[in-house]
């Protein structure tokens, strides 16, 4: 890993995923996507270069209905192979009887992402990320490569600043979140996510910025 953190950073976006098909296996990679604001740039990629790899969709139960028909486009534009996953559905019924999002954001978070998220983990030998260093202050201090867990995380856009990510978008003619055109930059689950600059919208007020399953 030392050594791939060192060669891959010369590396264009697309060469770095390139290179990781070269590397890895199809089975053995995992991609995720939350088809938010900033999904489709991967998703673009992800369909030129393996185009039969699965995208897992962690539905949580509790994603604007424009999330969903955001997906269903992206699925259609890039002919996406998509894999829907779900959390325990007794434990999801509990965070919505009780309103975990609104008592307790973080076990919330556990249930419906972290916990079905790792379960799919342990079956990969790495997972493909599209996060960027500039959404989060956490994020700004990840590497290309990341071990978590005894996986491999891969991170292949995490040193785009946000001009960066602009220009790619424009360049594909990438998709565009219906949300974002309303002021949303960062999309999650409903309950938790409000307009706002970059992160602001997520979790508003309760000092929390991460959801858990990048850390």
């Amino acid at each position: 890993m030392e050594n791939w953190n060192k060669t891959f950073p010369s590396l264009s976006h697309e060469e770095r995923l390139v290179s990781l098909y070269e590397i890895f296996s199809l089975h053995e990679i995992l991609v995720t996507s939350s088809f938010g604001a900033s999904s489709a740039l991967l998703l673009h990629l992800i369909a030129k270069i393996c185009p039969t790899q699965p995208i897992h969709f962690l539905d949580t139960t509790y994603h604007f209905d424009e999330t969903l028909a955001f997906r269903d486009q992206l699925i259609e534009r890039y002919k996406l192979n998509v894999v829907n996953i779900l959390p325990d559905s007794n434990s999801n019924a509990l965070t919505k009887e009780e309103q975990w999002w609104f008592t307790k954001p973080d076990a919330c978070c556990a249930v419906n992402k972290v916990k079905p998220l790792a379960s799919l983990k342990s079956k990969y030998k790495v997972w493909i990320s599209g996060i960027m260093g500039f959404q989060t202050p956490q994020r700004s201090n990840m590497n290309i490569f990341e071990e978590q867990n005894g996986l491999f995380k891969f991170n292949p856009f995490i040193d785009l600043t946000e001009g960066e990510y602009l220009y790619w978008s424009a360049l594909y003619k990438l998709p565009e979140h219906p949300l974002t055109a309303l002021g949303f930059e960062s999309i999650g689950c409903m309950p938790c996510t409000s307009r706002g600059q970059g992160r602001n919208g997520r979790w508003a007020g309760r000092g929390k910025v991460e959801c858990g399953i990048h850390l």
